[in-house]
Order: C-alpha cells, then sequence, then structure tokens
C-alpha cells in the first residue's frame, strides 16, 4: 500500500501542469540536483573574446552606447584598419585550442557540480549552429563547430549538469530594434527569432538550467515569457529536471522564476526565503575575456572560498565565472583557481554539498565561522586561523553525546562547554596548511 501511494504522489508531481502565469509557474518545486549541487561554474565565451578589451560588452561600448566609450573607440583606431566592423571579429574566433574534454577535466577538478555555458550572448552570436542565425554562429563563421553541443557532450561525460545561458535580447538585430522603436507593442523579434530559436536550443542540447539574462528592456509579455516556461515545465524533453533563473522580464528579478539572481554578484545581508545563486567572476573587471587584465584585478583563492562558504551558508549556490580566450584556452590562471577551489573542496565538500543552512548562519567570537548543516550534523567553517590554539563557539548547545572532528582528519578533538548545554571550546590541533585559508569542523549531537 505504501510503495503505491508513494508511486501515485511522484506521478501526480511529474504529471503536474502550469499555466502560462506567474502563480502557477513560480509553484513549481525546484529539481532537487539543483540545491544539492551548491557549486557550478560559468563560462562566458563568444565574438567579444577575440577583442578581448574592456569586458564582454564591448560591442555596445564601442559602437552602441551614445557617447561611445572612449577607451573603445581608441582601442579599435590604434588596432584595426579604418571601417574594421565587429562581424569581422567573428572569423578570427578560431578556438583552435579548444577541447572540450581538457575543459570538462578543469571543471570537474574545481568540485562543481554544474557548468554553464554561453549559448548567446548579447551580441547575438550563437554557439551553436542556430537556424535563426544565419551565418552569425560558430558553425557557420570562426570555429566551425557545435561549441555547444562539444562541450555538452564532454561535460556529461563527467556526471556534471550542463546549462545554458542565453540572452533574450540582442544588441542591434533588426527586429528587435524595430520592435523596440515600436514600444514593444510589435513582437517580430520575439516570435521570429527568440522563441524559435529557444525551443530548438532546448531540443537539441536538453539543458538542465537555463540562464537567462538581457531581458529589462521589456516586460516578459512583450518575451512571453510565461508562455515559454509553461512549455518548458510542461512538455518540453527537460520538463522535470530543468532549471531556471529570474530574468525574464522588466521587473521579474528577484520575484518570479525558478531560483533568484535578483543582480549581479548579489550577496544578501540575511537568510532569504527563496532559492538564490550568486555569480561572480574570478576576473573582478569582466566576465568575457581580457587581453589585458592584471593579476590584482582577480580574486585570489581566499577571497573565493569565503565568498563560496558565506553563499552556501545563506542558502545560496555558487556559480564563478572564467572567460576563455578566443583560440580556446582556459588561461592559467583561471585553471589555477579552479583546481585551489577543488582541492579545498574534496577535503571540506562535506560542509558543503547537499547542506542547508543552519538555524544561526555566522558567528564572529574568536573568528568569523559560517555554519551549515545536513541531517544531526553541524558544520563550523572558520575563515581565518585563530590566533590561539582555542576556537570559541558560542551558538551551538551542546550535549552529553556531542563530537566535534576538523575535516580532512579522523581523531576527535576535545572540547569542553562555555557555560552547561550552550557554547563550547574546542582545542585546536596544528591546522593543516591550505592557501584558502579557511577550515571546516564537523559538529555531532548538537543543537
Amino acid at each position: 500500500m505504501f510503495s503505491l501511494l508513494v508511486g501515485a504522489v511522484f506521478l501526480a508531481v511529474s504529471e503536474a501542469r502550469y499555466t502560462a502565469d506567474w502563480a502557477s509557474l513560480d509553484s513549481r518545486p525546484l529539481p532537487t540536483w539543483y540545491d544539492q549541487a551548491k557549486v557550478g561554474i560559468f563560462v562566458h565565451w563568444g565574438v567579444f573574446s577575440v577583442p578581448g578589451f574592456g569586458s564582454e560588452w564591448f560591442w555596445w561600448h564601442w559602437q552602441g552606447q551614445q557617447p561611445p566609450d572612449r577607451r573603445c573607440v581608441d582601442f579599435m583606431s590604434e588596432n584595426y584598419p579604418p571601417g574594421f566592423s565587429y562581424p569581422e571579429f567573428a572569423p578570427l574566433f578560431y578556438a583552435h585550442f579548444f577541447d572540450p574534454a581538457e575543459w570538462a577535466d578543469i571543471f570537474g577538478a574545481s568540485g562543481a557540480k554544474y557548468v554553464v555555458l554561453t549559448a548567446k550572448h548579447h551580441e547575438g552570436f550563437t554557439n551553436w549552429p542556430s537556424p535563426n542565425s544565419w551565418n552569425w554562429n560558430s558553425v557557420d563563421t570562426g570555429p566551425h563547430r557545435d561549441l555547444v553541443g562539444d562541450l555538452g557532450v564532454a561535460v556529461r561525460n563527467r556526471s556534471l549538469h550542463f546549462g545554458l545561458y542565453n540572452s533574450l535580447y540582442e544588441w542591434f538585430h533588426p527586429l528587435y530594434l524595430a520592435d523596440k522603436k515600436n514600444g514593444f507593442r510589435t513582437q517580430d523579434f520575439v516570435l521570429h527569432k527568440l522563441l524559435p530559436e529557444l525551443r530548438n536550443m532546448v531540443v537539441r542540447y536538453r539543458p538542465e538550467l537555463i540562464w537567462s539574462d538581457g531581458d529589462w528592456e521589456a516586460p516578459d509579455t512583450y518575451w512571453n515569457s510565461t508562455q515559454f516556461l509553461a512549455w518548458l515545465y510542461n512538455d518540453s524533453p527537460v520538463k522535470d529536471t530543468v532549471v531556471t533563473n529570474d530574468r525574464w522580464g522588466a521587473g521579474c528579478a528577484c520575484k518570479h522564476g525558478g531560483y533568484y539572481n535578483c543582480e549581479d554578484k548579489y550577496t544578501p545581508g540575511q537568510l532569504p526565503t527563496h532559492k538564490w545563486e550568486k555569480c561572480t567572476s574570478v576576473d573582478t573587471q569582466s566576465w568575457g575575456y581580457r587581453r589585458n587584465m592584471r593579476m590584482n584585478e582577480l580574486m585570489s583563492l581566499p577571497d573565493i572560498i569565503e565568498d563560496l562558504v558565506r553563499t552556501v551558508a545563506l542558502g545560496g549556490n555558487y556559480l564563478l565565472n572564467v572567460g576563455p580566450s578566443p583560440d580556446g584556452m582556459i588561461p592559467p590562471v583561471f585553471e589555477e583557481r579552479l583546481r585551489a577551489v577543488g582541492a579545498w573542496l574534496r577535503v571540506n565538500g562535506e560542509g558543503i554539498y547537499s547542506t542547508k543552512p543552519w538555524r544561526v548562519q555566522m558567528e564572529n567570537t574568536t573568528a568569523v565561522v559560517w555554519y551549515t548543516c545536513n541531517g544531526a550534523s553541524v558544520y563550523a567553517t572558520v575563515m581565518s586561523q585563530p590566533s590561539q590554539s582555542v576556537l570559541l563557539l558560542l551558538e551551538p548547545k551542546t550535549t552529553r553525546d556531542t563530537k566535534v572532528t576538523l575535516l580532512g582528519l579522523t581523531s576527535p578533538l576535545s572540547w569542553s562547554p562555555v557555560k552547561p548545554n550552550a557554547g563550547l571550546t574546542v582545542l585546536l590541533p596544528e591546522l593543516p596548511s591550505t592557501p584558502a585559508q579557511a577550515w571546516t569542523l564537523k559538529l555531532d549531537a548538537v543543537l
């Protein structure tokens, strides 16, 4: 009888139908894999990687915004012949060193559980052979290969989840510009370019995550976002596993969709009530590749680990971005950061993956400590080496069965209560050396 009941409940959930309105769509439970994964890698790669100057917004800063960014104008006049146009960068997007298996190995070594690649950024160039983007895609020009498809296979072969970033708007697409001129009362771009392309992308590559962007100039009613999401959740080939974010039209961020991004590099001051994700970049100045990036503009390993731990303690996922070069290489400094994150997670990942926020997220007595929990275990990640060999934790309530261990070591640590059943002083061993400057204590049988 019990098995029949469970089966009936599962069938009811899997056959749930969502209508094309936010009340219905927002009621969809988030597929469990996403919250368990915690850590992902973001990859910004496209024609913008060829100039590699300023950021992935180079085309807009050069020829879109008014007045143009003088630095971009000077860069072009000093390095390219008069009349050189942005589309002429596409044939130079060679990607001849692109090895998807090598990328997937690096991403796997980082400890990430999912990867999100730019299928199409605001420039409109697709990293796959979109039939709706003739001669402005990675098969017709540039690499002459299906970058999305090749990386997707390699990533999934490493048992990682594969997601795709897609910009709703395109800076200079004539149909979009015409709709914009009409005050978005017409939808030629949406009906003849965006939606056919999105559906094709989903059916062809079956992404488990769709990272939508470029939505802010028009309301969701222009983008037909609710109609697309209803199809995605009801009838698409990924209807039971796909996860989406909240960038589906002006005013949707932090309000509608699957999980919330709210804004780039969003960091809440307290525990949110809705699942969220922080996206950030190793290069603090850009998401895309920059030829002139400098070491002091990159996140250090301790910065990344502190950011990751804080994010997870506050219930979020952490999506860390790298920008590959136009010839298909992940710059060595990015690879070094990713592998170092993975080395830390191999020791401390028990306090990250599949965890939940604890009743208290942080305390700062002896040192800054962020808490997570999983079942009966509480994890306290210490973000700097205490000046003495003791660590004072005031928030956990101890019991006679309380046990404290340091992840990476097997022997229990000695501790004593601060006062009856509240707080504990932990006698620390010589802490293992780690460039991340963070260590995790596992507390069992605490309240």
